[in-house]
């Protein structure tokens, strides 16, 4: 069987719906914000958080569903330094993105380092793994139906956080407040819209996202935690909603890129060839989907700052000679 073959099949796609879904759940989070015109490159952090809360409390407990829940309620949590830090008291959205990765890294080392013993990874004691959900008949469908089978619940999770986030974002108030918000903030406010609060809310969202994100990460196959784990998973999040311009369907489609070139990496290199060369395939995609997301973002932006200046600008020619 030739390396092409070994790679394009059924468990294949199986291995890129996983390794998709937490860069997807990262992802929407972070196209909340970003309809909100906040850059939030904090997904990072709250992903490792997640990561650690969910092994950690859930092999306590014995419960993958308390492990998630923890791993959500630490992604809240940073998101909710993050909120206030940037929109209580005006920090900058950057800096603070910065900071969130960097407390997040160091926490979890220190307090794998305080519990285990071992600033590394978890023991073996440690350990819990996310229940694998099976879909019947469905199962026989050709391809599709085996890689969709046997997946973990937050697999499904991503996937239908696609077109909940598209609802919310283009069919509710909130959703037609916090475009409002990422157009024009002034405007919005003279609208009525609560501009902190619109934002606020975004960042939250992002912060339960990405937590769950970090607990199919660390629960879905390893069962474990390892320091440093999320492994720039967050950043190629961030490359994935910009290359969508934060719209759900266009960062899914973004995230399954991402994804793919991630699993396809892991293949190459069991498969034999330069394992170097295949890690470095999901970071080279991201560099390049950012500068061409970035060279579309200043078009749009330039149009943008025309058409104000138009509509700005008085009408000479009506006025009196």
């Amino acid at each position: 069987m030739s390396v092409l073959e070994q790679i394009f099949t059924a468990a294949t796609l199986a291995v890129i719906l996983m390794k998709v879904a937490p860069i997807l759940l990262a992802a929407i989070g972070g196209a909340f914000t970003q309809q909100g015109n906040i850059l939030n490159i904090g997904l990072e952090g709250m992903m490792l958080v997640g990561a650690f809360s969910s092994i950690v409390i859930g092999s306590v407990t014995g419960s993958p569903l308390i492990g998630v829940l923890a791993a959500v309620g630490a992604g809240l949590l940073l998101a909710l330094i993050f909120a206030v830090a940037t929109l209580t008291f005006k920090a900058d959205f950057i800096v603070v993105g910065i900071g969130v990765n960097l407390l997040a890294a160091g926490v979890t080392v220190f307090l794998l380092q305080i519990i285990y013993g071992n600033p590394g990874v978890t023991p073996p004691s440690a350990s819990i793994r996310l229940p694998r959900i099976s879909i019947g008949p469905l199962a026989d469908i050709p391809i599709l139906g085996t890689a969709l089978n046997e997946q973990t619940a937050l697999v499904w999770v991503a996937l239908i956080s696609v077109p909940i986030a598209w609802f919310v974002m283009y069919r509710t108030r909130f959703g037609v407040h916090l475009r409002a918000v990422g157009e024009d903030e002034e405007a919005a406010a003279a609208a009525g819209i609560g501009v902190t609060k619109v934002k606020f809310q975004s960042v939250l969202i992002s912060g339960v996202l990405c937590g769950a994100a970090g607990a199919q990460l660390a629960m879905a196959t390893l069962g474990s935690f390892t320091n440093g784990m999320s492994a720039g998973r967050g950043f190629i999040a961030v490359a994935a909603l910009t290359f969508g311009l934060g719209r759900p369907v266009r960062t899914m489609v973004a995230a399954l890129i991402f994804g793919a070139a991630d699993a396809i990496a892991d293949l190459l290199g069991i498969a034999g060839i330069n394992s170097n060369l295949a890690l470095m395939m999901p970071y080279i995609i991201t560099i390049v989907a950012l500068v061409f997301a970035g060279l579309r973002l200043r078009k749009i932006w330039g149009q943008r700052r025309s058409q104000r200046a138009k509509t700005s600008s008085p009408d000479l020619s009506a006025a009196p000679a």
